[in-house]
């Protein structure tokens, strides 16, 4: 049985902070995980930007609310989810991810939380569990699921290498380069055959 275990961000639907620093003029929150490994130190630098510019919830959910799915993104999920069982594994919080999966046919997501004050100022942020994307596929492994992943950052890398079978999407050069050995595709023609070929070996 398998389970294809897919990055939101960057593989299904542009990056929600790159679209929300050109809407808010913010340069700064271009920086995402393909920049900083460390996903913890991101956000709290995130949210200190957000409260020095006086930015809450609604600012980043007004954006969100006018983001499409990759082109492509949505077929490619649904011919997914005809062969296997399909996970969304994201560092992206519930709040911004609800009406991303309203446009992608409503998939499974697992994610992460916003801690949201009265005033939808963000305080703060709940990860679900430490290394999520790694912690999940080994606990979908541990009850007897073969596990395929596909992301594009550095917080990809741990869910993709402990994959029977991992690739790269759209990722950096500089990743690329630092991961020689993982199949990199650009189009999602490309991951699906690479998925196709995984599931038939």
């Amino acid at each position: 049985m398998y389970i294809t275990c897919l990055d939101l961000e960057g593989v299904l639907v542009p990056e929600i902070w790159i679209a929300f620093s050109e809407a808010s003029g913010i340069p700064e929150l271009k920086r995402t995980t393909r920049d900083e490994p460390d996903y913890d130190k991101l956000m709290r630098w995130r949210i200190g930007i957000l409260k020095e510019h006086g930015l809450g919830l609604k600012e980043i959910q007004d954006v969100i609310a006018k983001i499409d799915p990759l082109p492509g993104a949505k077929e490619f999920l649904d011919e997914l989810r005809g062969l296997c069982q399909v996970i969304i594994i994201s560092d992206t919080f519930t709040q911004f991810a609800a009406p991303l999966m309203k446009k992608l046919g409503m998939p499974t997501i697992f994610c992460n939380s916003l801690e949201v004050g009265e005033n939808g100022e963000i305080t703060g942020h709940k990860m679900r569990i430490e290394k999520s994307k790694l912690t999940t596929v080994k606990a979908l492994q541990s009850i007897g699921f073969e596990t395929i992943a596909a992301g594009d950052s550095y917080n990809d890398l741990d869910m993709i290498r402990a994959s029977k079978a991992g690739f790269l999407f759209r990722s950096t050069d500089k990743i690329k380069a630092d991961n020689p050995d993982l199949p990199a595709y650009e189009t999602f023609e490309e991951l699906m055959a690479g998925i196709r070929g995984a599931m038939a070996e």
